[in-house]
Formats: C-alpha cells, structure tokens, sequence
C-alpha cells in the first residue's frame, strides 16, 4: 500500500479529532433526533446535545451561550452578518469598511453589496500584511455600518490587532464584525468588544459543515436572515439542525482548550525549524509576514525561481497548498500577497504551509529534504526570473 502524504496543509482543514468523532457517533445512530421535535425522548436528547455544545463553543470564545447562533460554516456565517447588517442598517447608511486581504467570502459578499448600492471601502496594508489604524479610523463615516477584520490570516497567518480595533469601531459606534476562522483553537480568541465573530469547526479540528456566528445582543445591532424557514437559531439561522456536526463543533472546542497551551509554543518551535532549514539550505528564500505578529503555525514563503504549481507537483510526499483552499484552483495570483505588494511572479512562487495537532518534528525534518531537493531540481531545469 502506497504511503500516504505527510498533511502540511491544516489551514484548509484539519482531520477529525478521534475523541471529538467519538462523541458524535452516537448523534448519527440512536441519537438521531430532530432538535425541534420537542415532544418526545428523542428530539428532547437532541436539543440538550445541541444546547451543551453552544455552551462548549461560547466557552472556547469567552460569549454567553444564548449570543452563539449554528450555521454549516464560516462562509454562511460572514454572509449572515454582512448581508443581514447591511440590510438591516439601511436607514443609517450604505456604507461598509474592510481590507483588501480578507478571505473571499468576505470579498465577494462585500462586492455583492457593491452591485446593490452599497459603498464598500477596501483598506490596503503595508508589505508585511499590516494594517494602519489610523487609515482604519480615517475610514469610520457616520453613515458606515459595519466594518469587516479577519483576526489571522488565511494565507499568512498575519494577526491583525483586534483588541485596538474593537476600540477604534466602538468609539466611533461602528459594529465589528469578526473573521475568526484561522484563528480560533489556535491562539486564544475572546469576543470582548466585538459585535460579531465568524469560525468554522474544521479549522480546529471539529467536522465539516458546522460553523458559528457570534452575535452580541444590543439593541442598536440588528440582522436580517438569509435564509427563511421555521425560524431556528432564534430566527437568523433557519433549517434543521445538524445535529452531529454541532456535537463534533462543541467537542472539538473542549479538546482546543485543552490542548491550545501546549501546541501553541509546540507549533512555533515547529515553524521556526522549517522556515530556518529553508533559509540556511536555499537561497532566495523569503517568509511573508515575518515582521508581523503571526499564529504560531504558519508559514508563507516564496521560493525565487520555482513556481509553486510546479513544485506541488515535483512533491508528492507531501500535502502543501500554494495559497488558500478557497482560491488554489483560480490559477490566479494571490490576492492577499498582491496586497502586500508582491508582484505577480513572486505570489506564483509562493507555498502556504500549515502545521498542527499531528505534525512532528520527524515530518518537519523530511518535509525540508524533500523540498530542498525539489527546489534545486526545479531551478536548475527552470530559468523563471522574478518581474
């Protein structure tokens, strides 16, 4: 049997936790109620299942159960308050702020408004993917209604400062609205201050189709729906309940905050192996964001002179991305590097790779043989020159 890629690629998804599957076997088979089905044994044991994961993911968040709303993922979840905000806020204005290196789905919701009538101002960052604060509250109008910040980023791990930015929004009366996806179980995430937070379980090791939209509850807040039904999730989710997946969603969460303190520092040491063997064995080798505060275990790096498609596929012991999932099969350059400045021949020579909970030292070690290799065969038999 042929052996299998060493996985390096954890920001697209993580592999399911075996003790968060074994809580939600139960949930497939003789616990299979309907959550809504209030009137028997069955549906009683579903809607208890679901309400102590809420309360295991408000906990991993620092919310109060009651403010955490179920959706089959962060995409839904953006879309939810970006649209449900917008809409919701059109008496005090069309007017929406973010940055030019959010996740697409924050994007092209955004450019959806845009079609509508909406204004959407799309903030730059410096070439370490920062952000300037002061362009940030130069941005905030009375008229703006939400203003959009990922916490890490997806193909950088770049950590914007959201304690500050939560202040900025709130003075100037702004809701924010949180991308939290790459984020959270990796480093600690806590929702003071923020109106709203997005997160998806597989990112930290939950299964997929399950995500959660944080929603402090004030009265100046409000979102529309998107989607009309029975009127689940206090009215801003509607639809029956996946009821395993919000089990794995809140098992996984308890797992994250057990683990998070030790792979964290576990992780970095992790990183910094692999992103240093590259830079001491190669030349022409840079780290995207090293400047910036980043999570723990990530790294974007460009490799002068070999397009990043063409290594992934010299390299077929190992599972590497050359940017977000969401975007890998564009065959575009990437949006996030070319906000940072970098030319398209440089974002077309850059990897994402991505560690966690089950990446060793041995696969950090093999993982540096099998690229160094791979770079000095492609640059010899490639003549590709940075623009």
């Amino acid at each position: 049997m042929q052996q299998r890629p060493i996985y390096l690629d954890y920001n697209a998804t993580t592999p399911v936790d075996p003790q968060v599957l074994e809580r939600m076997l139960p949930y497939f088979t003789e616990r299979f109620g309907n959550p809504a089905s209030k009137g028997h044994r069955y549906g009683l044991e579903a809607e208890a299942a679901v309400e102590a994961a809420r309360e295991q993911v408000a906990a991993l968040l620092g919310a109060e159960p009651e403010n955490v709303i179920f959706t089959s993922g962060a995409t839904e979840a953006l879309n939810l308050a970006i649209k449900g905000v917008a809409e919701a806020s059109i008496h005090r204005g069309r007017h929406l702020v973010t940055v030019q290196t959010e996740h697409r789905a924050v994007l092209e919701a955004c450019r959806r408004l845009e079609q509508r009538g909406w204004e959407v101002t799309y903030l730059p960052v410096d070439a370490e993917g920062r952000l300037d604060l002061a362009a940030l509250e130069a941005a905030l109008r009375p008229e703006t209604v939400l203003l959009c910040v990922m916490w890490a980023n997806n193909e950088t791990g770049v950590l914007h400062p959201i304690p500050e930015i939560a202040r900025l929004a709130r003075a100037h009366g702004v809701p924010l609205l949180v991308d939290a996806t790459q984020a959270v179980g990796k480093i600690p995430v806590q929702v003071a201050g923020i109106d709203l937070l997005a997160c998806s379980a597989h990112k930290f090791y939950g299964p997929k189709g399950v995500g959660v939209l944080y929603v402090r509850r004030r009265p100046e807040l409000r979102l529309l729906p998107l989607i009309d039904g029975g009127g689940h999730e206090q009215g801003l989710r509607s639809g029956t309940l996946n009821v395993p997946g919000i089990v794995g969603m809140g098992a996984a969460a308890l797992r994250a905050a057990e683990v998070m303190a030790a792979e964290m520092p576990r992780l970095q040491a992790l990183r910094d192996r692999l992103e240093q063997g590259l830079r001491t064995a190669l030349p022409g080798v840079r780290v995207n964001g090293a400047g910036a505060p980043r999570l723990p275990q990530t790294s974007s790096i460009t490799l002068e002179g070999v397009r990043a498609d063409r290594l992934l596929a010299s390299v077929r012991t190992l599972a590497l991305s050359a940017g977000s999932a969401c975007g890998s099969g564009r065959g575009k350059p990437s949006h996030v590097l070319r906000a940072m400045g970098r030319s398209d021949t440089e974002a077309q020579a850059t990897l994402r790779i991505s560690l966690g909970r089950f990446t060793t030292e041995a696969d950090i070690d093999y993982a540096l043989t099998e690229l160094i290799a791979a770079v000095e065969r492609l640059r010899r038999s490639t003549a590709v020159t940075f623009a």
